[in-house]
């Protein structure tokens, strides 16, 4: 199988009424965070489909075709074929495999040299925890590869290097986070205030809240107020009005 003919029948399933609407809910217009994005108009379930039917059909130097397509919905599919290829290397029964151990390095190679392609944030949550942050987890991790991410102009790469600590903190891990939490910390754009809260909110819940209770004590006058909002969402009513009026 080609990259081309998943293109042209991704291409086949434009809706151009379900275009507007996620052209506008992506924020592509002029000076936005996605400015120029391209859609077709097909919903998520239906690129799975897509991904469902292909994934193992598809050699991996295929991907980047799919990853340089102008359209959303295409370089989503090719991230989404990276994830079933990584996990489909990355079972417990390959673990300790030399060949699946290349197949990962091979994956998280591509993913890292075409990281600006996932540009927007659903691009990155969907691929990030399952390719870089199970790398981390499987490999021991790599503090000067996710420092690169992080140190990069690129918003998406810096998000990446944030949102790939789900995995980390799944597995009982909360450093990951907490570091990449600090690092972030005075981000200056709304979607890094977001994930950040978000990862501290999933590591208290997935690790414990004590280590959120921590990090919020050391940080919780320099914080941006959406990040803290994110961080503390599922605690009760009453603990999150002690943080909210510190």
């Amino acid at each position: 199988m080609k990259a081309e003919e998943i293109i042209v029948y991704m291409e086949s399933l434009r809706d151009d009424e379900q275009r507007l609407v996620l052209m506008s809910f992506f924020k592509t217009a002029p000076g936005e965070y996605a400015e120029g994005d391209e859609f077709l108009g097909i919903k998520v379930p239906q690129t799975r489909e897509v991904v469902k039917h292909t994934w193992q059909n598809l050699p991996l130097c295929e991907v980047p075709h799919l990853l340089m397509s102008r359209w959303h919905e295409v370089r989503l599919c090719g991230l989404l074929i990276m994830v079933e290829k990584f996990e489909r290397a990355s079972t417990k029964r390959l673990a300790n495999d030399p060949e699946a151990r290349r197949q990962r390095e091979e994956i998280l190679a591509m993913y890292l040299h075409y990281a600006h392609r996932a540009n927007n944030w659903d691009l990155v949550d969907m691929s990030a925890p399952k390719i870089l942050g199970r790398w981390i987890v499987m490999e021991g991790g790599d503090e000067t590869l996710i420092d690169a991410l992080a140190s990069s102009p690129d918003l998406w790469r810096q998000r990446i290097s944030m949102v790939c600590t789900l995995t980390t903190s799944q597995a009982g891990d909360p450093s990951w986070c907490l570091r990449m939490a600090e690092r972030h910390l005075h981000h200056p754009h709304d979607l890094m205030h977001k994930a950040v809260g978000w990862m501290l909110r999933e590591m208290g819940k997935r690790v414990g809240m004590d280590f959120l209770r921590d990090f919020l004590r050391q940080h919780i006058h320099e914080m941006h107020r959406t990040t803290l909002r994110y961080a503390i969402e599922k605690m009760s009513n009453d603990e999150r009005h002690y943080w909210m009026t510190l």
